[in-house]
């Protein structure tokens, strides 16, 4: 009886945490290309540092999201949107430019 118990809670209905689906703003609002020259709005699916947010990110549906990443790359293009954020520098991270203070990678010896 005790495993009939478990085996209940473990089936997720509604209130198992269901996820919102965000509806495409474009499908709503019935618009049938994405312009480039519209930055404002581009603004809305590009993050701080400059990247493309994805899909989960935007809601926006699989057609759109393709003409929201190609009017971003025009746009870019174009000088209308940065490539990079600005202020970036001395952000943080590391990367690969400490790589030269672990020492030469060549030193491992002979095989």
């Amino acid at each position: 009886m005790a495993r009939d118990r478990t085996q209940q809670r473990k089936r997720g209905g509604p209130a198992a945490g269901q996820i919102k689906r965000r509806n495409c703003f474009f499908c709503k609002e019935h618009v049938a290309e994405i312009d480039y020259k519209n930055v404002n709005q581009l603004r809305r699916y590009i993050s701080e540092k400059g990247k493309i947010r994805s899909r989960r990110i935007t809601g926006a549906c699989r057609r759109h999201q393709v003409q929201i990443a190609q009017a971003v790359k025009r746009a870019r293009e174009m000088a209308l949107l940065p490539y990079v954020a600005e202020g970036t520098e001395g952000g943080g991270g590391g990367g690969r430019r400490d790589r030269g203070e672990r020492g030469d990678r060549g030193d491992r010896g002979e095989r």
